[in-house]
This record gives structure tokens, C-alpha cells and sequence, in this order.
């Protein structure tokens, strides 16, 4: 009878002793925290453009920018200049929702959308001229640990659709600050974005025939 009441004393003390082991397996077969998740951004509202003249009497059509293959996804782009210029980097939390040439189109042929009409060249819709977008960059930079700068460049051409003929072809730039994370840059970009499309409608206002 002793023996047996002695077995049960033994066998809870073992118990207690080992809870302390049993609550940290528990804890490790749960795992860490979760990180936080990714956040994923656009470039926000387009602010309603004020058009001014007449509207254009032509049809545009504006298809996909393209561009090069380290900007074809939906990773926000930085590089730091002063280490290694020519790596470009990724931010792990933050992403765009698509990727920057879809994000850029969007927002093109909705501002062209308010000076006449824009196809996509998908629908079969005919159009008189083609607007082709090459983005050449669309990262942030960082010159110095410490500040950066969003840099936006874009070579366009229009095409007259009826004689295959190249009209014009321009090279635009723009490098605004920003601030030094993810967040600063998409501000940045949005602002940055929505003014060198305003230079693009005026140039091809000022190409386009009857425009």
C-alpha cells in the first residue's frame, strides 16, 4: 500500500516537474510571433485633370507600357547608390499591386481619357494614333543612408497608325525626394507619376493632328 501511494507521489512530482518542459514544446511547436504582413500599395486617387480647349477630335490608343525585367513585378525598386549602384533591391513588407508598368497605364489612359478618346488596342477599337511607353526606371534611390529620391523615366513614342509613320519620340525624366522607407517613396512616386504624365498629355497634344 505504501509502495502504491509512494508510485503516485513519484509519478505527480515527475508531472509537475516536467510541465515547465511539456509548456515550452507547446510553445515552440506554435513558433514565433507572425511578422507582420506584407503591404501592398498604389499609387492612390487620381486627381480630376482640368482640360483645357477643345477635346480631341482623334482617337488614341494607348496599349501596355513595357518595361525592363527587374521592374516586372510588383516589387517597390531601391538601390543604394553609395554601396552598389548597379544592384536593385526589394523591400521584403512592402509591395506595389501590381506591377509599376500596370500601375503607370492605368493611370495614362485615364488622364488621356479626359483630353479625348483612348482604346487599348485589345477591343479592336480603331484608333488614329498609338501612344508607346518604355519605362526606363521607376525605383527609389538612395544617395546616402540618410535621404533618397524617387526617379521616374519614360521614353515615348507616337505612331500614326495609318501610315505606320513615327510623329515624335521624347525621353522624360523626373527625380523628386522622398522619404527613406517604402511608405515615403510610394507618396513620392504618386506625385511624381501624376506630373510626368502631365509633360506626356501636353507634348502629345502638341504632336497629335487636330488635337
Amino acid at each position: 500500500m505504501m509502495f502504491e501511494k509512494f508510485n503516485s507521489i513519484a509519478r505527480a512530482g515527475a508531472w509537475i516537474a516536467a510541465l515547465p518542459l511539456i509548456v515550452l514544446l507547446n510553445g515552440c511547436a506554435i513558433g514565433p510571433p507572425a511578422r507582420d504582413s506584407v503591404t501592398s500599395y498604389d499609387l492612390g486617387p487620381q486627381a480630376v485633370a482640368s482640360v483645357a480647349g477643345s477635346a480631341s477630335r482623334v482617337t488614341l490608343m494607348v496599349p501596355e507600357a513595357s518595361a525592363p525585367a527587374w521592374l516586372d513585378s510588383t516589387g517597390i525598386v531601391y538601390r543604394l547608390t553609395y554601396l552598389d549602384a548597379a544592384r536593385p533591391q526589394f523591400y521584403a513588407q512592402s509591395r506595389w499591386v501590381d506591377s509599376p508598368a500596370a500601375l503607370l497605364t492605368q493611370r495614362m489612359r485615364a488622364r488621356f481619357a479626359a483630353a479625348g478618346p483612348v482604346v487599348n488596342g485589345r477591343d479592336g477599337a480603331r484608333a488614329d494614333y498609338a501612344l508607346q511607353v518604355e519605362i526606363e526606371d521607376f525605383s527609389q534611390i538612395f544617395d546616402n543612408p540618410e535621404s533618397s529620391r524617387v526617379s521616374i523615366r519614360l521614353r515615348v513614342s507616337l505612331v500614326n497608325l495609318g501610315s505606320r509613320a513615327l510623329i515624335a519620340q521624347r525621353t522624360f525624366s523626373v527625380s523628386e525626394p522622398s522619404g527613406a522607407d517604402a511608405r515615403g517613396a510610394v507618396k513620392t512616386f504618386a506625385q511624381a507619376t501624376d506630373s510626368i504624365l502631365e509633360n506626356v498629355v501636353e507634348w502629345a497634344r502638341s504632336n497629335l493632328k487636330g488635337g
